[in-house]
């Protein structure tokens, strides 16, 4: 009988996250182009960092020996892509560098947070 070998149990490129997801970029745009975070998040920096701020404590995850865990601010920022560009989680885990699995999890915690720290839901007229 052959025996497979064993496969890792997770992709190389998916640990080493910090290299290959979009956070450089959005360091990039946040410093030298504010329309395009705005375009690419949704709402401003300032706004940004406020509900980040928010919800740190909600969506923060300790660190394992096995490996590091994915930042409220990678967390914040795939969940709003997800919501932004309605992208499957396929499709997303290439520039948030966080497996499918993962984002299943996390985009669901990171909108019940978001609901925690704004359960009312103010509707804004327009002018």
């Amino acid at each position: 009988m052959n025996r497979v070998g064993r496969s890792s149990w997770t992709k190389n490129w998916l640990l080493q996250r910090d290299q290959f997801c979009h956070m450089p970029l959005l360091r990039e745009i946040r410093e030298n182009n504010p329309d395009d975070f705005i375009n690419f998040l949704r709402m401003t920096d300032p706004v940004f960092h406020r509900l980040l701020a928010l919800l740190t404590p909600y969506i923060s995850r300790q660190d394992t020996c096995m490996r590091r865990a994915i930042t409220p601010e990678q967390r914040l920022v795939a969940t709003l892509r997800y919501l932004a560009t309605g992208r499957s989680l396929q499709d997303l885990k290439f520039s948030t560098g966080i497996s499918p699995q993962a984002l299943g999890i996390i985009i669901p915690e990171t909108c019940s947070a978001i609901i925690q720290v704004y359960p009312v839901y103010e509707v804004v007229k327009m002018a």
